[in-house]
């Protein structure tokens, strides 16, 4: 992607179902755990580069002895920093003393990270707060053991404002407004009241205190627990979460918006955002890896029960297409054939954009990530190509001679690498002018592929959000080649909604499609759209969000796909630049066709999931008209 956008986080639980002396005999180490989350996280880095966190519980330690640990990071390369600091200080031991290497009991009740239960999380800041205090994973402490409460997520809630409301009407205080201390505070008042009901049950039993405490760790509902939390959120969202006792959970949204695959044998219990991070960290078959479906939540209790329920009724799945798209890893099997397929079917959009005249048109990508989209697309040139020297052959009915059969054949697409991305610059120039003026060298250019004022240039991206890299840096180094024609493709469709799961893409002046549908309204005399969509806006604001219609697709419908990208194309042509620019993006039917697990086109087609998403859009219209910064939620 050549814009790049901050998204999901990624999570990872690991649960070893049996004792640590067990993993000592079987893999030589009582750090097992440790190390199979590590590789978990860093196999899914992609997700999070911002910050990182880690924690653990341990069993059976002795009272007075910590037995939940945490560790969080911020700085450069958080992942690398929290395992190097908390393997450092076990080396460190092992070192002074090596007898204490397989001494399970004395590691666990003398170093920190050396239990059964982990919980990993990866970071991206989408709204620019990097401080400590945000990342996860979060902790809710308490004297109870069955009581103490860890979570880590991906996840993003359209309606805080009301969930925060509720938090009050319980009597708490929480210390912020927000979806990460609501979805913690939620589960931790259930948690509290799941505790609460169990005591006394116990009691009337007759059981002491002391009984009861190992009594209501056994008998604790989890499913309760989170059934009940999460019965008024409105967003996507995959949640993590360990309690002191020993349980522990990962629950999905009803729609299925955040990705979560799981796990387990006979030795562990894993979970994770991406199905290929537990392949490589197990080294298991992709057949053997389960994803968790919308509404559901896996529980593993204390003695290694593992449970799977539906705590919300699922809906319509919507998984975000963007997953297959761009942000997941290419390593899984089927995303790596989805975006192939997203390459290949804007084979017919870029041949009638350049008039099929394959002789004269160069193809190549930009950047990296969009390599899958490039072979894909290469791939569907040269059947269109198998196709059209299958025809020549036909229609010479025998008839041929070395030279006309050799032309027939030489007919391929002319394929390159036109860009290499240069990863050690750095723009560290803040003034505006010249900083611009550097970003055009971040890429160079390989001079003497594209003939002069002869050759169309085809490359293929990821996707389009604002534009701004394309005509400040991008179009500018291609058109150094000296192509008569620049086409830029994007493997996804149009992006024209804000997004409210998790995506850093919230504010609608920021797309360059909403800026051009805007400019066609002006330049067209239907400028009056835009003061009806806004009356029709602030109309919604009271309504409860079920009954809000997302007013913001009147700004698109006056005008075609087509019509958008040629002025899309417009504004992204730098004055200076010779090349002719043209912009073909993917339809969303080809889109739905390509990636037919993943529905979620929210961002392409206004069409949100959840009744939040309606009131979010709308709300970014008002923010655009009235010169409002920040998001919509």
């Amino acid at each position: 992607m050549i814009d790049p956008i901050k998204h999901e986080c990624g999570v990872a639980l690991m649960r070893l179902l049996k004792p640590l002396e067990y993993y000592v005999s079987h893999y030589g180490t009582a750090f097992y755990g440790l190390d199979r989350l590590y590789l978990l996280m860093e196999k899914q880095h992609n997700r999070g580069q911002d910050g990182a966190g880690l924690g653990c519980v341990k069993f059976d330690v002795p009272p007075g002895t910590p037995y939940m640990n945490r560790l969080r990071s911020t700085n450069t390369n958080p992942i690398q920093d929290i395992f190097s600091r908390v393997r450092g200080k076990q080396e460190d031991a092992i070192l002074k003393n090596p007898s204490v290497k397989n001494d399970v009991l004395w590691l666990k009740q003398n170093l920190d990270f050396t239990g059964e239960l982990f919980l990993g999380h990866l970071r991206y800041s989408t709204f620019g707060r990097n401080q400590l205090s945000y990342c996860h994973p979060l902790q809710r402490e308490n004297n109870w053991m069955s009581k103490n409460l860890m979570i880590a997520g991906n996840f993003n809630l359209t309606n805080i404002d009301e969930l925060f409301i509720s938090l009050l009407h319980i009597g708490q205080h929480p210390s912020e407004n927000s979806d990460t201390v609501t979805i913690l505070e939620k589960i931790g008042h259930f948690l509290d009241d799941e505790n609460e009901d169990l005591y006394r049950k116990f009691k009337r039993e007759g059981y002491t205190k002391r009984e009861i405490s190992p009594l209501i760790a056994r008998d604790l509902d989890l499913s309760n627990v989170l059934s009940n939390a999460s019965k008024y959120w409105d967003g996507g969202y995959v949640v993590a979460g360990l309690v002191g006792h020993g349980d522990a959970f990962i629950m999905r949204d009803p729609n299925g918006i955040r990705t979560a695959f799981y796990y387990y044998d006979e030795d562990v219990l894993v979970a994770a955002s991406e199905r290929p991070a537990i392949q490589t960290a197990l080294n298991v078959p992709v057949e053997k890896i389960r994803e968790l479906e919308p509404g559901q939540a896996l529980v593993v209790k204390r003695n290694g029960e593992v449970q799977i329920t539906q705590c919300r009724d699922a809906r319509t799945k919507k998984a975000c297409s963007f997953e297959r798209i761009y942000f997941s890893r290419g390593t899984d099997a089927a995303i790596y054939r989805e975006r192939k397929q997203l390459g290949k079917q804007l084979v017919p959009a870029i041949l009638k954009t350049i008039h099929y005249d394959l002789e004269n048109t160069l193809f190549s990508y930009i950047p990296n990530t969009a390599i899958a989209a490039f072979k894909g697309m290469v791939e569907g040139l040269h059947n269109f190509c198998d196709s059209v020297k299958t025809d020549r052959l036909m229609q010479m009915e025998g008839n041929y001679n070395r030279e006309a059969l050799k032309k027939v054949l030489s007919l391929r697409p002319r394929i390159d690498q036109v860009a290499v991305k240069d990863a050690k610059l750095r723009t560290f120039i803040t003034e505006d002018i010249k900083r611009d003026e550097l970003v055009e060298h971040v890429y160079d250019v390989t001079y003497g592929v594209v003939r002069r004022d002869v050759d169309t240039l085809v490359v293929i991206d990821d996707s389009i959000v604002r534009g701004t890299t394309l005509k400040q840096s991008i179009v500018r180094i291609l058109d150094r080649l000296g192509p008569r024609v620049i086409v830029i493709v994007s493997s996804a469709p149009q992006i024209r909604y804000p997004d409210c799961y998790g995506i850093d893409m919230t504010r609608l002046g920021d797309f360059i499609a909403f800026r051009a549908a805007i400019s066609l309204l002006r330049d067209t005399g239907l400028e009056h759209i835009i003061a009806e969509v806004y009356k029709k806006c602030k109309a919604q604001l009271a309504l409860p969000a079920e009954e809000v219609e997302n007013a913001v697709k009147e700004i698109y419908r006056p005008f075609s796909a087509t019509q958008i990208s040629a002025r899309i194309a417009e504004m992204l042509h730098p004055p200076q630049v010779q090349a002719r620019l043209e912009i073909v993006y993917q339809t969303i039917e080809d889109l739905h066709a390509a990636c037919p697990g993943h529905q979620g086109d929210w961002y392409f087609t206004g069409d949100y999931p959840t009744p939040g998403g309606n009131k979010v859009a709308n709300r970014s219209f008002i923010n655009y008209i009235e010169g409002k910064g920040g998001r919509a939620y």
